[in-house]
């Protein structure tokens, strides 16, 4: 797999992370793994994160791509 297709991919699946998120945090949707419900703040911090890491691979995809 070629770096720009890696990259490609990776970005777009961290988008869908965020975006699923942004959807919990949109919705007020509660989380809870076993007995431990999962705080909003932590969607916040994962859109930030997630969001970050979907623009980087964007932005290396894109860079990849034009010198490849």
């Amino acid at each position: 797999m070629s770096q720009h297709a890696f990259s490609l991919v990776a970005a777009a699946v961290f988008g869908l992370i965020a975006l699923g998120h942004v959807v919990r945090l949109v919705f007020r949707a509660s989380v809870v793994v076993g007995d431990i419900p999962i705080p909003m703040w932590g969607s916040g911090l994962a859109v930030i994160f997630m969001g970050f890491l979907a623009y980087e691979g964007f932005r290396v995809a894109k860079k990849s791509g034009s010198a490849g």
